[in-house]
């Protein structure tokens, strides 16, 4: 088996993917991660082989490999499987988005509310952007890989998964994880005085618009979903939370500040100035730290035992290794929050739609939940995913998606469009050295 790590945040997620592929997974497998930075790949590739080799010493009959390369054709050359976790200078274009969506007079607010991430123009330019260095990467692939599984973490998640399927490829994809953070599963367990082991809980819907749909005791049985309404309502999950239970019927879970990306502007809802992307430069120079102490001194020794150690607490509950192996062995898995074709998981909305939910495996093949949605809330995620669909057809070059998502997106609501088009039309132009595959000089 040959695994491709390919993007910038592949470096920090190594420590969590060399242990799911090798100690949990026991998995034999050749690795190989495309790192342009001389320096780095010497770092990546010390690190690594003390990681193999202390595997093999554990599991007799393992047989691993990493090879650091500058080389993205020598990476994906018969690959089984790729991870993709990049964006294209994410901070630096995101900075551009937003001072391009400023007003230009002291009382003129702008578009700054729509200088976000994953939704509204902002997320419409992070998926253009992605969507050429996605269909790059494609090209390539279909020339090394052509076969090969895709786990996609680049974000917007719903988006760039639907750029690597219109390419041909099957991919899967993982964002940020439902079960975690502010208004994650694990606050609410703890907002109900329990652990999350103790919980049987649905949740479902888009990537970065999940709703808990219910919420049981996993020991009793007893439905827990009236009282952590009730808790909603008295806003002890916040008021956009107790805002969204009234239109759609069901409780948002994971970071709110996600839901609000897709949605029109909230009163009471401000998207950040700087989002992070990946790693502080703090974070950063602690991991290099690290990994040139295991790289170092090994783990046989305490020092490089520490370091591993302090790596492995950095690791994200999103484990694409994880969703890899079981794919690509034809296993029984039940992995949460998966963005895929919806496929008859969720009935209400069409078959088309990239949702995400929790993924049941059962000897490799998908067995769909078939889980219902209120009737408010599969009309909304309707809207947002036909606003992406047309967002991945635009990376691709089709000005008339372009033009289509900027006349549908919800996120747009209560804005004038034809003003936006002309807006678009500009950013387009600004990033005109990233964006190719778009004629720069037509009229959206």
């Amino acid at each position: 088996m040959k695994i491709a790590l390919i993007g910038q945040d592949i470096p920090t997620l190594l420590p969590g993917l060399l242990t799911d592929l090798l100690f949990a997974g026991r998995q034999s497998a050749e690795v190989a991660l495309e790192e342009k930075n001389a320096a780095m790949q010497d770092v990546l590739q010390k690190y690594g082989d003390v990681i193999i080799r202390d595997a093999a010493a554990r599991t007799p009959g393992l047989k691993a490999s990493l090879h650091v390369t500058g080389s993205g054709r020598e990476v994906l050359s018969g690959a089984d499987c790729v991870i993709y976790a990049g964006d294209c200078m994410a901070a630096t274009r995101f900075k551009m988005d937003r001072e391009a969506l400023m007003g230009v007079e002291e009382d003129d607010p702008g578009l700054t509310d729509q200088a976000r991430v994953n939704g509204g123009i902002g997320g419409l330019m992070h998926t253009l952007r992605q969507g050429e260095t996605i269909l790059d990467l494609c090209e390539t692939m279909q020339d090394e890989c052509p076969d090969a599984l895709v786990i996609c973490m680049g974000q917007p998640v719903g988006r760039t998964v639907r750029v690597f399927q219109n390419a041909g490829f099957r991919c899967f994809g993982l964002g940020r994880t439902p079960l975690r953070g502010a208004n994650g599963l694990d606050a609410i367990a703890a907002k109900l005085g329990c652990k999350v082991n103790d919980l049987s809980a649905t949740i479902a819907g888009l990537p970065g618009f999940a709703f808990l749909l219910s919420l049981a005791d996993a020991n009793t049985g007893d439905d827990l979903l009236p009282l952590l309404t009730d808790m909603v309502e008295e806003e002890e999950l916040g008021r956009l939370t107790k805002r969204w239970l009234g239109w759609y019927g069901a409780v948002a879970v994971g970071d709110v500040t996600d839901h609000a990306e897709f949605m029109p502007a909230q009163e009471d809802y401000i998207p950040e100035e700087e989002p992070r992307f990946g790693e502080s430069v703090e974070q950063r120079k602690e991991r290099i730290l690290w990994m040139n102490t295991v790289g170092d001194k090994g783990l046989a020794e305490n020092e490089g035992k520490m370091a591993q150690m302090l790596l492995l607490s950095r690791v994200t509950p999103v484990r694409p290794v994880q969703l890899a192996l079981a794919l690509l062995r034809g296993a029984d898995a039940d992995i949460p929050a998966v963005t895929r074709r919806n496929d008859g998981e969720l009935p209400d909305l069409p078959s088309s739609a990239m949702v995400e939910s929790l993924l049941t495996l059962r000897g490799g093949k998908i067995v769909p939940h078939g889980t219902e949605l209120p009737l408010p809330l599969a009309e909304m995620c309707e809207e947002i995913d036909a606003a992406s669909q047309l967002a991945a057809q635009a990376a691709a070059g089709d000005r008339m998606a372009l033009r289509e998502c900027v006349e549908c997106d919800p996120a747009l609501i209560g804005l004038d469009r034809l003003y936006l088009q002309d807006v678009v039309t500009r950013m387009v132009a600004m990033h005109s050295d990233v964006l190719g595959r778009l004629n720069d000089e037509e009229d959206l």
